[in-house]
């Protein structure tokens, strides 16, 4: 008797087929279990940090691989395009010490293309995110991870660019009409200058793009002969986020405005 139209003979997988169907079930479980993490990432994702988190993509262009971030590094860390922009001033440069590291965004921009960066945080906590962080973009290895306070580590520290993007004081530095330089923490934007000042006069400051110009080109001042001072404002998608500050040699056109 011949078996029905519709029966279905199983046949034996070969050693090929067992091995590529392992593999598909492990990428489907991984993909699940991606997803799940995604999930409950966004559900973790509290309402100080929700606009910060629609923007990861400019923030960490490899955020989906892995990269990881504490509240306060969502709204502080530099965009990703900046930094890059930022670090192209120091291409080349031996050592670049970052004096408030947080999660690592510019350390990373910085270490892959200078020779050695310093990245210094008080926070143990945000250093060992930045280190993680590094590792995801394969630069861990040109990145000398301190913890402490910079304020005290600054007298034994040498290099050839100091970069300084100290706290703006949260989210709230928006709704200063005219942001000075003593809002900054944990002390003044005229003390911190200084003290990078002692280390080298190449000093790249990362600051909010309401901050008052007038004070920015002050700083200058501070030198004796003044430094060349480059002002820069920084765009994202056609939204200003920042105003980065050139002195010494990373100053490339004296004061002036530029767009990214």
């Amino acid at each position: 008797m011949s078996p029905a139209k519709d029966s279905v003979v199983a046949l034996p997988r070969t050693r090929k087929q067992r091995k590529r169907f392992k593999r598909k079930v492990k990428i489907k479980a991984k993909r699940r279990a991606q997803k799940l993490e995604k999930l409950k990432e966004r559900e973790n994702v509290t309402p100080l940090v929700k606009k910060y988190w629609l923007q990861r993509y400019d923030l960490f262009s490899m955020y989906d691989v892995g990269v990881k971030l504490d509240e306060e590094g969502w709204f502080s860390v530099t965009p990703e395009e900046i930094a890059a922009r930022q670090a192209e001033r120091c291409a080349g440069a031996g050592v670049v010490i970052d004096a408030f590291a947080g999660v690592g965004g510019n350390a990373i921009q910085f270490a892959k293309v200078c020779h050695r960066v310093v990245a210094v945080d008080v926070d143990p906590n945000k250093v060992q995110l930045a280190f993680h962080n590094a590792k995801i973009y394969g630069v861990e290895d040109c990145i000398d991870f301190i913890v402490g306070d910079f304020f005290q580590l600054a007298p034994f520290l040498k290099g050839d660019v100091v970069f300084l993007s100290p706290p703006w004081g949260g989210p709230s530095y928006k709704a200063k009409e005219n942001f000075t330089l003593d809002l900054l923490k944990p002390k003044d934007g005229h003390s911190l200058f200084q003290v990078a000042q002692a280390i080298t006069p190449n000093i790249i400051m990362y600051l909010p793009r309401n901050l008052d110009m007038l004070q920015a080109s002050e700083l200058s001042w501070l030198s004796s002969p003044p430094l060349d001072v480059e002002i820069e404002e920084n765009f994202v998608r056609g939204n200003s986020k920042g105003i980065t500050l050139y002195f010494g040699d990373t100053a490339l056109h004296g004061s002036v405005l530029s767009f990214l």
